[in-house]
């Protein structure tokens, strides 16, 4: 699998040791930068760089990593096409691959060590997404990306709705 991987400088420690492990499970890695930790960058770029990188299928998936790995997140789903989640451990990255079909995971430099980043990454790229009831909510989140949509606002009262119910 080819891996894209990007960070800021407060991410770069942990994405070099999850972009090493990538490397030794035979994943080809493409490191977008950040290339030191002493230099501060702005992570959005990155975000940005990973999230393309995906989307045009230069990349079969991608791993972000900042400070808390919240604003990569946010900027890597700019990108038309991605869903990246905040993963903390195996449990969130499993979930973001089986529910939400999440093609970019991000991880905080500052919140998750090492050992709990590499395990989640390992789930994240060997757990497949279950599809079912969970598709069509993807679909759903795919259809905001379009410059055309219309915003189906939920009426008070009716949050109990099912989806084959009309929404006004």
């Amino acid at each position: 699998m080819r891996i894209a991987v990007g960070s800021d400088h407060a991410g770069f420690d942990l994405k070099a040791t999850v972009a090493r492990h990538l490397v030794g499970a035979g994943h080809d890695v493409v490191d977008l930068g950040t290339d030191t930790s002493d230099v501060p960058v702005d992570y959005p770029r990155y975000g940005e760089a990973v999230g393309r990188a995906v989307a045009t299928g230069r990349a079969d998936g991608g791993v972000c990593v900042c400070g808390t790995g919240i604003g990569i997140s946010i900027a890597a789903n700019k990108v038309e096409g991605i869903r990246a989640a905040l993963v903390h451990d195996v449990t969130t990255a499993s979930f973001a691959r089986r529910h939400n079909d999440a093609n970019v995971a991000c991880l905080g430099g500052r919140t998750t060590g090492p050992a709990e980043a590499i395990d989640a990454i390992d789930t994240f790229f060997t757990t497949g997404f279950e599809g079912g009831r969970h598709q069509r909510r993807v679909e759903e989140i795919t259809g905001i990306e379009s410059p055309t949509a219309v915003t189906r606002a939920t009426p008070a009262g009716s949050l109990n709705r099912t989806s084959e119910e009309e929404v006004p």
